[in-house]
């Protein structure tokens, strides 16, 4: 097993015996619905009800203390108030309680006293040697050990589908969807306020389940950004992890004071770190389901290659419409399996790909064309697509899908289109191991996130370049200064600290008089300069007229040194100003950005992207988690939707693709070595043709004192 914290102990899923603190006989109290949930999930273990009234519950006695309990209790469930369950800890833990589940509500969520409740709750539990989930939760199920220690609308069937939810509402949802639907779970887990166990632990512990074959998630926000990322790289090799991540929009709005700030946001290290971990990110709950569907029953696809089976044109087209904008290749039936199909089908039926079989096709004709698909070793998926028509026989085409192709190690999917008259169909299909889909969109969009699967799990998903902890002396240096002024640093201090990590920039120099630029001019002795502004003060040079370019002589030179800094002095007028930098002026490159913003939960989030209007109005940028693998470096680069322009483009050398990869890493290496930085903005940075390197012109770093 590998592990990167504090085991949970079995006896949160497998308890010899349960203790609910606040068993009810009221029905319509939780503390009625969690025992009575126990009780007829067949909870085979001891249980002890405990209500000061005693009496009886359900034909069971209720015990008046934790203290008269006589035997030891592993599970302890709390449905009290806050400061009850502060109190029950410490007992239980007496008489042997290993794991806890705190169901009330009343701590941090209600804010003010709660929070407060809620740290004396993580210290009690640290104390008593327990683990806890909760509080402010649904609390757990797992149905292969009969334990329902929840107050769910009922138990779902037995499955090896795990879900673990930080909303208790949500819960309750997919609960209530897989009963009616008899879909199986083997685990439910409702996290509520994590004032103990993380999702990471649950992805820890859910790893090694022999009763979980797929693994589904609801989240709002992770706690530990780094134990997530090492708890996902170790289980997504050996079990698909789909989530469903909320918050995605408001988290990420944030003054910020680079581009590469003001484009990250929360949501796009979340994806960044789902992309890094092999984590499947579900945009929906319907697409979760429909994912943790397709992963329960079918196998992980060998291949790409898909074979659509139809009695209809119209959803074997949009099926393949879609099938082939997400890149899915469509299969091409052998000679040997058309030699199979012909005699079994019209004239009329189409044998190319969606097959055709036309809309008398009859479940005997389904069964003979997917009995030829079925040893046919260039298909890897089939979609089976049925609509009800005057002969079509939807309950025993269904059942000689399932018998047909059922353990052949194909990936198979089912979409059966319509309402009453496929409804039992759809139910023979998923019974039978045979995901069913309304429309076969959903169909195709779960064959290519399988697919993606398929392919990541083989990754080996590096874990990045670690900062050697060597911190150059320069940058150090000049990280030292500008904390000590207390204030932000320029662009001088900024590059400083970039040319310590090899970072190349165009000659320059600095000047704080129209004579000073002149001269700075006629020392660099190139044939054009830029000026530009220097001023920490001063994020975007442009906007406030601070940038000259294309000067070719001192007279030039020296108006472009008025014009600055009286346009700068006009549209700024309480900046100070530095003076300027005049340098050699970089042409023949393709112009980008490349960034890092620090994540409160992941740490550095580095950016890449095309320099212009493809960051400023088309925001197009690739993100990563720091530290990165050369891996997830070249990735970045190829992400970008206009990486063709990068390549060799209408005549032109391709870029020195090689060059951009190794500046990403210096960047996570620089970003690793000082958590004092918070952002910095290498832009815009000139990439050469091929072996020509790159130049950076701009530079903007953020620096203050390391988070703890």
């Amino acid at each position: 097993m590998f592990y990167s914290g504090y085991v949970l102990p079995k006896e949160l899923f497998r308890p010899r015996s349960v203790a609910v603190v606040g068993a009810s006989r009221n029905p319509e109290k939780v503390g009625y619905g969690v025992f009575a949930n126990l009780v007829q999930a067949g909870y085979a273990g001891a249980l002890y009800g405990v209500n000061p009234g005693g009496g009886e519950l359900l034909g069971r006695p209720l015990i008046p203390s934790i203290e008269a309990i006589d035997g030891t209790v592993d599970l302890g469930v709390f449905v009290v108030p806050p400061k009850a369950i502060l109190e029950g800890i410490p007992a239980l833990a007496a008489k042997g309680m290993r794991a806890a589940v705190a169901i009330s509500a009343g701590f941090k969520e209600v804010g003010g006293a709660g929070i407060s409740l809620e740290r004396d709750l993580s210290r009690a539990v640290a104390a008593a040697g327990i683990r806890l989930i909760g509080p402010n939760c649904l609390g757990v199920i797992d149905t292969h050990a009969s334990l329902n220690a929840s107050f769910s609308h009922g138990t779902p069937p037995k499955g090896n589908i795990a879900f673990f939810s930080q909303s208790g509402a949500l819960c309750t949802a997919i609960l209530d969807r897989s009963i009616g639907e008899n879909i199986g779970f083997s685990k439910v887990i409702s996290l509520g306020n994590k004032a103990d166990v993380s999702e990471s632990e649950i992805l820890e512990f859910l790893a090694d389940d022999a009763e979980t074959r797929v693994i589904i998630g609801y989240i709002e926000s992770v706690d530990d950004g780094r134990r997530f990322l090492r708890a996902a790289r170790a289980v997504t090799p050996r079990k698909p992890v789909v989530l469903l991540k909320a918050g995605r929009t408001a988290a990420g709005a944030r003054a910020a004071s680079s581009h590469t700030g003001s484009l990250a946001g929360s949501d796009n290290a979340y994806a960044a770190a789902f992309l890094q971990a092999g984590i499947l990110r579900a945009e929906t709950m319907e697409e979760l389901f429909d994912l943790a569907l397709g992963f329960s029953m079918q196998p992980v696809p060998r291949d790409g290659r898909l074979l659509i089976l139809t009695n209809a044109g119209g959803p074997g087209i949009l099926a393949a419409d879609i099938a082939e904008r997400l890149g899915i290749r469509l299969a091409e039936l052998s000679e040997s399996t058309r030699g199979k199909i012909l005699p079994k089908v019209p004239p009329t039926a189409s044998l190319g790909n969606p097959v055709d079989i036309i809309g008398d096709a009859r479940a005997d004709r389904y069964r003979n064309v997917l009995s030829a698909l079925a040893d046919d070793d260039s298909i890897d998926m089939v979609l089976v697509l049925l609509t009800p028509q005057a002969m079509t026989e939807p309950e025993e085409t269904a059942r000689a899908t399932v018998s047909a192709l059922a353990g052949t190690g194909k990936a198979v999917y089912a979409s059966f289109l319509g309402g009453p008259a496929v409804a039992e169909s759809r139910r023979i299909l998923n019974a039978g191991g045979i995901p069913s889909y309304i429309v076969p969109e959903r169909a195709v969009r779960t064959a290519h996130a399988m697919l993606r699967y398929s392919r990541l799990r083989t990754s080996d998903f590096p874990e990045g370049g670690e900062s050697a902890g060597k911190r150059p002396p320069a940058a150090e240096r000049a990280i030292g200064l500008i904390l000590a002024s207390g204030r932000q640093g320029g662009e001088e201090e900024s590059r400083a600290i970039l040319e310590a990590y090899g970072f190349s920039f165009p000659r320059h120099a600095f000047a704080e008089t129209s004579a000073a630029a002149v001269e700075a001019f006629r020392s660099l002795g190139v044939p054009r300069a830029v000026m530009k502004i220097v001023s920490p003060q001063i994020s975007h040079k442009t906007d406030v007229g601070g940038v000259r370019l294309n000067l070719s002589t001192e007279e030039e030179v020296a108006r472009a040194f008025m014009e600055i800094t009286s346009s700068v002095r006009r549209l700024a007028p309480t900046v100070w100003i530095a003076g300027v930098s005049v340098q050699e002026m970089v042409t023949g490159g393709r112009e980008l950005i490349l960034g890092m913003s620090r994540d409160p939960q992941f740490g550095p989030l580095l950016m890449f992207g095309l320099g212009g209007i493809y960051v400023e109005v088309l925001k197009d940028v690739a993100f990563r988690v720091a530290p990165l693998s050369r891996r997830d470096a070249e990735e970045m680069v190829r992400e970008i939707r206009a990486y063709p322009l990068l390549a060799a483009y209408r005549g032109s050398e391709p870029a020195d693709e090689q060059a951009i990869v190794d500046a990403l890493l210096r960047l996570s290496a620089l970003s690793c070595d000082f958590p004092e930085i918070q952002e910095l903005d290498v832009n815009p940075v000139q990439v050469m043709p091929r072996g020509g390197g790159l130049r950076a012109i701009d530079c903007r770093i953020s620096i203050a004192e390391a988070r703890a």
